[in-house]
């Protein structure tokens, strides 16, 4: 019999979303200061902020949703569904 194992996931695939999620906080950062310095309203940079990080967030998740994967996801998606 052999035993089917999980694979520890790597370093890098386990900062992925955090890169995203980092990703879209230094964006919509970015923009609440242009907002705070431009119009000297706390609650419109705090409101701009929050807009801007769900809107990034959205969008990445959507493009790296509609990337294909490549050779080595597909034999672990296909070593995984072997395992069901």
């Amino acid at each position: 019999m052999t035993q089917n194992t999980p694979r520890k996931p790597s370093r890098s695939e386990l900062l992925k979303p955090l890169e995203l999620v980092g990703l879209s906080g230094v964006m919509a950062l970015f923009l609440g200061l242009v907002i705070l310095m431009s119009t000297r309203e706390p609650v419109l940079a705090v409101i701009g902020f929050g807009v801007t990080f769900i809107v990034v967030l959205v969008v990445i998740a959507m493009l790296v949703l509609g990337m294909k994967p490549n050779d080595a996801e597909k034999t672990d998606l296909d070593e995984q569904n072997k395992g069901l």
